[in-house]
């Protein structure tokens, strides 16, 4: 399906206040927190009518993080360990504990978005979006090897048991009419990054650029059986975005080739706000007729961006992929974890008031 918005976002937002503290208060009952995710769902939906976006997001408020859905509705993990990661930000470089290690075959107990999509159907101002973890996010992060071989020989057998619950979930989405449905894969980065490549080659035992085409067939395995004339398929890179943090640095270029070319998608929502993401130039290898939704405004910062400079990249990018085949959106979410980005609410609906603005003044329209 020919990509139809030009103003777009990665779907998550800031957490209310309101709604972090009840949920950290034990005491509150399970239904009046839902009760506040209803509420303050209406509420982003409401602001993003306003701003005249034609797609819009629950801004994942009934998540712990952009990833919480897959945790909760599969058994198999250690809940109670933890495995450290490293991340840079303006503040230097500091570890964060991600739970949950694979230690059993895993079980689905649950749809993954079915309690997201009812009421999206029922309050929507128009088409939305549903966000989904690719595949590829968990082996890195949920196997590890001491504790994680007694269920799966390797990441990659582990990495085939998730991309059916995926692939089920996604047509189950476009079966219920979802328009637009959208996987997160900042993992990718991995291959983008040589010390992240070094990590997969020396830490995972494997070959990066196996690892990689291995990455893509799985992806592309979860999209499968879609009726792609009703629903955009798309797919979100990133370099990570945990409270305004990130963990790689690089360009598309090592994989533009392969993954631009071969991802069976509509569109590319591509992290682009800052050096870190290198040049436009990898942007040639996209495949005629799809769409680049272009991250340039950052999510991570409060400062604002300028309206002119958006403008200006836009047309830059342009030179590689024509200018009707691109979009404007921030980079990343607004709170890939619940505890969100360093800006404040007001600061969030300003970014995403340029990316309307910006998108009218290059195509005339959202």
């Amino acid at each position: 399906m020919a990509f139809p918005y030009r103003a777009d976002h990665i779907g998550s937002l800031l957490r209310p206040p309101e709604l972090l503290d009840a949920r950290k208060n034990g005491n509150v009952a399970p239904e009046h927190i839902r009760e506040l995710e209803d509420k303050h769902i209406l509420r982003a939906l409401s602001r993003q009518k306003e701003l005249g976006f034609k797609v819009v997001s629950d801004g994942e408020l009934r998540r712990n993080g952009f990833m919480g859905d897959f945790y909760d509705s599969v058994d198999g993990l250690d809940r109670d360990g933890s495995i450290a990661r490293r991340w840079q930000s303006q503040m230097g470089v500091k570890n964060n504990p991600l739970r949950g290690i694979i230690v059993e075959k895993i079980r689905q107990t649950r749809r993954l978005t079915a309690h997201e999509v009812g009421f999206l159907k029922s309050h929507s101002p128009g088409d939305f979006k549903i966000t989904l973890p690719s595949a590829n996010q968990f082996p890195a992060i949920m196997y590890k090897k001491e504790l994680s071989e007694r269920a799966y020989s390797s990441y990659s057998e582990f990495l085939w048991d998730v991309v059916p619950i995926i692939r089920a979930e996604i047509q189950a989405l476009a079966r219920e009419g979802v328009r637009y449905i959208q996987l997160d894969a900042p993992r990718y980065s991995y291959y983008i990054d040589p010390k992240w490549r070094r990590y997969v080659q020396e830490e995972m035992g494997l070959d990066p650029q196996e690892a990689l085409e291995e990455a893509i067939r799985a992806d592309n395995a979860c999209l499968e059986g879609v009726d792609r004339s009703q629903t955009v398929l798309a797919i979100h890179l990133c370099r990570g975005n945990n409270r305004s943090q990130w963990y790689a640095e690089g360009g598309y270029d090592p994989i533009a080739e392969r993954l631009f070319g071969e991802l069976n998608v509509d569109a590319l929502l591509l992290e682009y706000e800052s050096g870190r993401a290198g040049t436009f130039e990898p942007l040639r290898f996209v495949q005629h007729g799809k769409t680049v939704v272009l991250g340039l405004v950052s999510s991570k910062l409060p400062e604002l961006e300028s309206r002119e400079n958006l403008v200006r990249r836009i047309e830059a990018a342009g030179r590689f992929v024509p200018v009707e085949n691109l979009a404007l959106s921030p980079q990343c979410g607004f709170a890939s974890t619940a505890e969100g980005n360093l800006l404040s609410e007001e600061q969030q609906w300003e970014k995403l008031r340029l990316v309307a603005d910006t998108a009218r003044d290059v195509w005339g329209s959202l």
